[in-house]
């Protein structure tokens, strides 16, 4: 294996206008935000307001890991309770016909360490994660294009959505079946109506991990989720078919996964201020530093709902400053994702809280 490249400030190379940039960002999201308030009367997420999924688990880190590889949450062994939430993108309520990328947003709970400025006085440690290797955008100026985009279509009728998103879906399966994967196609609603479980889920851009830099990948281990890789699901005539899907599976089933890590070994290979581009896993697998385990249990409901989609926030800047988040893209989602909790607690009158601890089985069911 390449020696894992040291973090060094001058690879972090802001553009000059890049806090215009993010504030006509954080303006964008804002306004996706108060369109769904007028429509709907409850504050949501500015992206992916809908949950599929919101589950309790455990994370195991890993006995034996090498020096490069045992840093920050994962530098001994430990056992820390975790929640996930599966989403899909939209900061809209859409029917799963409208078929957009899905996101896991993992929240570790009693890590220690320095905290990142911000996210003193807690122990939680989030990961933020999609289901592909790269950000659809390579910097925040692309990513206010794409959102700009998305923000358009957040009052347009659900019909529309609908046959746009079908249209998508076969714009984005003739693309990949040349080797031309679109991560726009996906993110506009051309994503595969494909089951979430089954999905691996990625960092996408990049964070500190200790002195190197990294990015992070949850992928499905046990059986049973293996078998859901690829699965379609059925969306015809059920608005919530993937969450039906989640909870029919972990009525009966547990899970479990791998929390896998993927160190810069070449500063050119794999760019920091550029989260579009996947870095090669020919010269950085990803490796395993933690197992996660859910077992079976009610997948959603309306009490989870409120605990967890109303209750919780999860940022790549809530954590270790071991794990401090790197490059424009994440650079720009530390004030936005702020505004973002910041909304939805005053209009829903229930202020954001980090869990001190959690006990098996008392995500609220």
């Amino acid at each position: 294996m390449p020696s894992p490249v040291l973090y060094q400030p001058g690879f972090e190379q802001p553009a000059p206008d890049e806090d215009a940039t993010i504030a006509a960002l954080m303006e964008t999201m804002r306004g996706i935000s108060e369109t769904t308030w007028k429509d709907g009367g409850h504050a949501l997420r500015s992206v992916h307001a809908k949950s599929h999924g919101l589950l309790q688990g455990e994370l195991e880190v890993l006995e034996g890991l090498p020096p490069e590889l045992a840093q920050g949450a994962f530098a001994r062994p430990a056992r820390y309770p975790a929640v996930l939430r599966f989403s899909t993108v939209p900061g809209d309520i859409l029917d799963d016909s409208v078929s957009a990328p899905r996101g896991l947003a993992l929240k570790l709970i009693g890590v220690e360490g320095e905290r990142l400025p911000g996210a003193e006085g807690s122990t939680t440690q989030d990961f933020v994660m999609v289901d592909a290797p790269a950000f659809a955008a390579p910097d925040p100026k692309a990513f206010l294009a794409n959102l700009k985009l998305l923000a358009k279509t957040t009052d347009t009728p659900q019909g529309w959505k609908k046959a746009l998103s079908a249209v998508l879906r076969g714009a984005e399966a003739v693309a990949e079946g040349v080797g031309h994967k679109s991560p726009l196609l996906t993110t506009l609603g051309g994503h595969p109506l494909t089951h979430v479980l089954g999905e691996t889920y990625y960092t996408q851009a990049p964070l500190l991990h200790g002195p190197y830099m990294a990015k992070l990948s949850l992928a499905p281990v046990s059986e049973g989720l293996l078998a859901l890789v690829g699965r379609k699901v059925a969306v015809g005539g059920k608005p919530d078919a993937l969450r039906e899907a989640v909870v029919e599976y972990f009525a009966t089933h547990g899970g479990e996964w791998e929390l896998r890590v993927q160190l810069c070994t070449d500063i050119a290979a794999m760019p920091i201020e550029d989260a579009s581009v996947a870095w090669p896993e020919e010269q950085s697998p990803y490796r395993a530093v933690a197992r996660l385990s859910v077992p079976a249990q009610p997948a959603w409901t309306p009490r989870r709902s409120a605990a967890v989609d109303d209750g919780m926030a999860f940022s790549p800047w809530n954590g270790l400053a071991a794990h401090r988040p790197i490059g424009g893209v994440m650079r720009a989602r530390r004030p936005a994702y702020a505004m973002s909790s910041a909304f939805r607690g005053e209009r829903n009158g229930c202020p954001m809280h980090e869990p001190a601890a959690l006990e098996p089985g008392r995500l609220a069911s």
